[in-house]
């Protein structure tokens, strides 16, 4: 059902979506755990420590949260509050810990093993496989001690978390308020004044822009912007390179492209591991090198393997590891790896699992001959030739612009190509050139706010263009002055007076509408009303107007409600017809459940937060 959806895209689901991030810091964010501590502390919690490195970490989980509601553009970001976000969500969840433990909610050790050793990836025929485990604490990096202490942790920060969450109470008169509001049909009507004319004429003295200046000073905060000259080079606007393609040329491009083939196949792997878990490590220095000695005499590597081998996992395929990837083993088995020829057998080499007898073979690779690869080669010359000739005149163009501080240098060496200029550039604001994080981190960094007015050297965008930027003037962040801010207060005194004058020019029909038909009162007046639909709730009205239409009550049959409101360079009458508050009542009980669990979870977080911030109030935090 259409309303029902609203519902769950409307102000309650977006306000869950906001709220959820704090669940997700307190509880399944990686990396919050100690992966080596730092000396430093950010903040002590009843004397227990945050360490700057989990700060660290901490911020760096929320940053990438937040990017995807930027589209990635860093730029956007304001660190500082998403570095106290991020405190404050270790804190609370150090707290959420210390009272876990006071409460003695938590997992023994051998709860959690058995919680490990139920899980299907560390099972191998329905059995737990020591090796699968080693495999994963290699992958994450982590000690079997170290991962069960997490493990607890993160099962007392959700014990914790759903005593408080899953417990939230929901009346159903909540609920049907909740589906009455956001399913209530409104037919709405309008009735548009443009203010041009109400503005001729208008006077605004200095003392009373001194006068609104000073009661709403507020209002006329600023972000930071600047007042930038820029100027756009690309290679279209270049003339045509010669870009003939020689034989030898073509050649040294196979070559290349041959290396490249082979160096990304990577080698098949097998080794025999000789542990010292069993036995001591002069023992298992002998065996290997005694093993080692048997497939120099001829035993084939794959018995060894099955007779000899401590990894559960390949002892059974000829000692062949599933997947190498670097790292695993460490240096050691990588460097034997990389200086086998194929096929060869490498005498034992220790690691921190024990010792290791490795063959590795380079698998068969075919590669397409010169002549099918000729046509992408010639095109893949050439568009070298073309990228490096617009780089060197980029970089010549550069020195010109730098040595003389000037951008009009470039429209003067290349034809059609000219300097723009625009005013008040903010962060958050779209262009086609000045938004790319590269050109803004240049347009807004320290130096900048410092007084740098210098060109910026050659400034490389995402499409292969260049551009150089100069700016003019730097506005902070802040207050406006009532210099900076005077155009901007006569404008909205001007507003408001046409606004004035508009309404009192229809206040007789406007209360008219409170006690006569409404067919009447526009009979009488020189009011025209446009039929904008039937709208539920954050249905995509203009603000302004939703809020008007959905402030004024009921009308009566034949009546209309009405009231106004304000958009720029408009006075709008916003009527209402009709309320149709039945939409709620064609609710299935499915959807029904749906919004009480949602509102549950509203609620849930809500007395979450107040139980953390009960908590930090009888804290030590320093």
């Amino acid at each position: 059902m259409e309303s029902f959806r609203k519902v769950i895209k409307g102000w309650l689901g977006k306000v869950l979506l906001i709220l959820f991030l704090t669940p997700l810091a307190l509880v399944g964010i990686e990396g919050y755990f100690s992966s080596g501590s730092s000396k430093d502390t950010a903040k002590t919690v009843n004397g227990q420590e945050i360490s700057n490195k989990e700060l660290e970490n901490a911020t760096k989980s929320y940053s990438q949260q937040y990017l995807s509601y930027v589209n990635g553009d860093e730029t956007l970001l304001n660190q500082s509050f998403i570095k106290d976000k991020a405190l404050e969500s270790l804190i609370a969840r150090n707290l959420l810990l210390q009272q876990a433990e006071k409460l003695g909610i938590s997992l023994s050790d051998a709860q959690i093993e058995q919680m490990i050793a139920q899980q299907p990836s560390l099972q191998e025929n329905g059995k737990f496989s020591e090796a699968l485990y080693a495999n994963y604490l290699k992958s994450v990096g982590l000690t079997s001690q170290a991962l069960i202490e997490n493990l607890r942790q993160d099962h007392a920060l959700k014990m914790m978390s759903s005593m408080v969450m899953d417990y939230a109470l929901v009346s159903k008169v909540d609920i049907q308020q909740i589906a009455n509001l956001q399913t209530e049909q409104r037919t709405i009507h309008l009735a548009s004044i443009k203010l041009d004319d109400y503005k001729k004429g208008i006077q605004v003295s200095q003392q009373e822009v001194s006068d609104y200046y000073n009661k709403h000073k507020n209002a006329f905060r600023q972000v930071a912007s600047v007042d930038v000259d820029f100027v756009l080079l690309s290679p279209t606007n270049l003339p045509a390179v010669n870009a003939q393609v020689t034989d030898a040329e073509l050649q040294q491009a196979y070559a290349k492209f041959v290396e490249s083939q082979k160096s990304t196949v990577k080698p098949s792997v097998k080794h025999i591991l000789i542990t010292a878990d069993s036995r001591s490590d002069a023992d298992a220095k002998k065996l290997a090198d005694s093993v080692a000695t048997q497939i120099k005499a001829g035993m084939s590597f794959a018995d060894a393997a099955q007779k000899y081998s401590d990894d559960t996992d390949s002892k059974s395929k000829g000692g062949v590891l599933a997947a190498y990837e670097k790292g695993v083993f460490g240096d050691a088995f990588d460097k034997a790896v990389a200086s086998l020829k194929s096929g060869q057998v490498s005498a034992p080499v220790k690691t921190q699992y024990g010792y290791h007898i490795i063959s590795a073979e380079a698998p068969a690779i075919k590669l397409p001959s010169f002549e099918a690869e000729k046509p992408r080669l010639i095109a893949e010359v050439q568009k070298a030739k073309m990228a490096n000739a617009f780089s060197d005149t980029v970089n010549n163009l550069n020195e010109m612009v730098v040595g003389s501080d000037a951008l009009d240098t470039v429209a003067q060496e290349v034809k059609g190509v000219q300097v723009q200029s625009i005013k008040g550039l903010t962060l958050g604001m779209q262009h086609p050139v000045l938004s790319e994080a590269n050109v803004k981190a240049k347009l807004f960094n320290d130096d900048v706010k410092s007084g740098d007015r210098n060109a910026s050297s050659n400034i490389q965008l995402a499409n292969g263009d260049v551009v150089w930027v100069k700016v003019r003037d730097y506005h902070a962040a802040g207050e406006q002055t009532l210099a900076e801010a005077s155009a901007r207060v006569k404008a909205k005194l001007i507003e408001l007076k046409a606004t004035a004058a508009a309404k009192a020019k229809i206040q007789k029909a406007l209360d008219e509408f409170k006690t006569q038909p409404a067919a009447t009162v526009i009979a009488k007046n020189q009011l025209s009303f446009e039929d904008a639909g039937v709208f539920t709730r954050s249905q995509g009205l203009k603000r302004q107007i939703e809020r008007a239409a959905f402030s004024v009550p009921a009308p009566k049959a034949g009546m209309w409600s009405v009231t106004t409101a304000s958009l720029p360079n408009e006075f709008v009458v916003v009527a209402i017809s009709n309320v149709n508050k039945t939409a709620a009542n064609a609710l299935t009980p499915e959807q029904l459940a749906e919004l009480t669990k949602l509102y549950q979870q509203l609620r849930g977080q809500q007395e979450l937060d107040d139980y953390t911030q009960y908590l930090k109030s009888q804290a030590k935090i320093k």
